[in-house]
């Protein structure tokens, strides 16, 4: 069995399930927050501080949960909350801080009835497999939840790609903020 292929059609399978004009709703709701900030444990963490680190190149002001730089969040901000399960303790209970200050949650999970889904003002279903391998998840040759977490890189990439043309921000703009101490 060739890996690659085999990995390809499994995002390709998850992502065209994803809801292109829901993304485009999402973006919209990144462009009007006034600041963003992102939580999520584990590798989906990784993904929501790659995702952070681009919105930062695209000139939105955002932070990630936990860092000790971010602020507390207010009226107006908007928190994207990943968590495959949906269930991961931290993700939920800020979810549901952010939801009692009246702030907007967008939920990125492959459970659309799940505690942090609940929680969300907007949900994201991703439906990948996660570590948990439910009944009605799709199957995969890979472990734990990898492909959930490819295919939340892919989505917030395409998020940026929305953002950044609803702003006007190009290659060039990007790369000015990019980091120079490097």
């Amino acid at each position: 069995m060739l890996l690659i292929p085999t990995i390809l059609n499994e995002i390709k399978t998850v992502l065209s399930q994803v809801d292109e004009n829901q993304l485009k709703d999402i973006a919209v709701k990144l462009q009007t927050a006034k600041r963003i900030f992102v939580i999520g444990e584990g590798r989906s963490g990784l993904m929501a501080k790659s995702f952070a680190m681009r919105l930062m190149h695209l000139g939105s002001t955002v932070y990630v949960v936990g860092e000790t730089i971010t602020p507390s969040i207010e009226n107006g901000d908007l928190l994207v909350a990943i968590s495959g399960s949906g269930t991961t303790k931290s993700v939920v209970w800020t979810a549901e801080k952010t939801s009692s200050l009246g702030c907007s949650v967008v939920a990125i999970t492959t459970n659309p009835e799940s505690p942090l889904a609940a929680t969300a003002t907007t949900i994201l279903h991703v439906p990948a497999a996660t570590k948990y391998r439910r009944e009605n998840e799709l199957k995969t040759i890979q472990p734990l939840g990898s492909l959930f977490d490819q295919c939340a890189h892919v989505v917030f990439d395409t998020l940026c790609l929305q953002y950044s043309a609803l702003n006007e921000v190009d290659h060039s703009a990007a790369f000015g903020r990019h980091s120079n101490l490097e």
